[in-house]
């Protein structure tokens, strides 16, 4: 007789974790989550902008070697450049990964470096958005440094979200934070500011898209200054920048369609795959695995579940990169996929159209446990 295993929605998971860590401490929500099993790898996404001093920080104290993400829009100011290198240094960070758009994509969108005058969605969706959910592929949550006194979409701002543009959770140590908490925290800390804040600049982007605040102000006046938009794209989707919601997404015949907790979606992916078979040796030394950026595991039939169990040793084996599942994976198989480490599931156009999303979301919820028909163990 079969399982069946409730799995709890996103949004459940984001309910009940903001309800455990609602009396929870700034630092105390950082540190647990760092290891808090219900938010699975995890990085920082740092500006190293006007406030970001202070979470940096409580990253030095708790872990030194998390990953910090930083995007080089290759329009920053020479100020944040300098005080990236110089927090970085002070703290003793010793995983600051340096996030670019590509070249090509630079090249193709943007040859004259202009972009930004005549569409600062494109040019944020370029330089930052996309940049960002391809070096995120390999984690399931991120840190990042909102607070909900920066005011328009942040007024209610929980220590938990949900990434719009992906699969993850995002996490808010500073939510409730307010600005003097900030000042108080960089000044009892002796740590260095941001040169610009003392020019006026209380919030700090690209150079060409941020200006001063005048005394009275909001804030993140300076942002886009004249325009409605108030978010760059990796914490807001707006009406320019929906085509990165998968559910938007239109299969079409010949092309492979990628399965998510969120939806359909294009293989966006453009770094290098690892192919291995269900029965890959893992202690062979011609697998190198740990660098490869994805691996993606062949499923030769509906009833072969070797793969999940080669996707289960891949991640007790420490790897930390994105994992997909591609060939023979149907819509009741993807909660032992998700389960097993799978970040997602490559189907083909014919699978797509059998079994559209609503039925992959719905044995999400309600999901029978292969493995146990199958008489194996995870």
């Amino acid at each position: 007789m079969a399982q069946v295993v409730t799995i709890p929605t996103r949004a459940a998971r984001i309910a009940a974790l903001n309800q455990r860590y609602k009396h929870h401490a700034a630092i105390r929500v950082l540190r647990d989550a760092l290891s808090d099993p219900e938010l699975g790898r995890v990085a920082m996404v740092s500006s190293f902008g006007a406030d970001s001093v202070a979470l940096l920080h409580m990253i030095s104290l708790i872990d030194r070697d998390t990953p910090v993400l930083f995007i080089d829009t290759q329009m920053l100011f020479p100020e944040t450049l300098a005080y990236q290198s110089e927090v970085a240094a002070k703290l003793g960070l010793t995983d600051i990964r340096i996030i670019r758009a590509a070249p090509v994509a630079l090249a193709a969108q943007d040859p004259d470096g202009d972009l930004h005058k005549r569409d600062t969605d494109a040019c944020c969706d370029l330089r930052k958005t996309v940049p960002l959910n391809k070096a995120l592929a390999g984690y399931d949550s991120w840190i990042t440094g909102r607070k909900r006194f920066q005011g328009a979409s942040r007024a209610d701002l929980e220590f938990f979200e949900a990434d719009p543009a992906g699969d993850r959770i995002k996490i808010n140590p500073l939510a409730h934070w307010t600005s003097q908490d900030v000042i108080d925290y960089i000044v009892n800390n002796d740590l260095p500011r941001h040169p610009l804040v003392a020019q006026g600049y209380p919030s700090i982007g690209c150079q060409p898209c941020t200006s001063p605040v005048a005394e009275g102000e909001d804030p993140r006046a300076g942002r886009w200054r004249g325009q409605e938009k108030t978010e760059c794209g990796i914490h807001f989707v707006n009406g320019k920048m929906q085509r990165v919601v998968p559910a938007e997404f239109v299969p079409r015949e010949g092309q492979p369609v990628i399965v998510r907790d969120s939806g359909f979606g294009p293989d966006n992916f453009d770094g290098e795959v690892l192919d291995l078979a269900p029965d890959a040796d893992l202690d062979d030394p011609a697998v190198n695995f740990q660098d490869a950026e994805m691996i993606r595991i062949a499923f030769p039939s509906f009833s072969d579940g070797r793969g999940f169990t080669l996707a289960r040793r891949l991640r007790v084996a420490g790897f930390k990169g994105r994992l997909r599942a591609q060939g023979h994976v149907i819509a009741d198989q993807f909660p032992m996929a998700r389960r097993s480490g799978f970040d997602e599931v490559e189907i083909d156009f014919d699978l797509a159209r059998r079994q559209p999303w609503e039925l992959w979301k719905r044995s999400s919820e309600v999901a029978p446990s292969y493995l146990t028909r199958l008489g194996r163990s995870a």
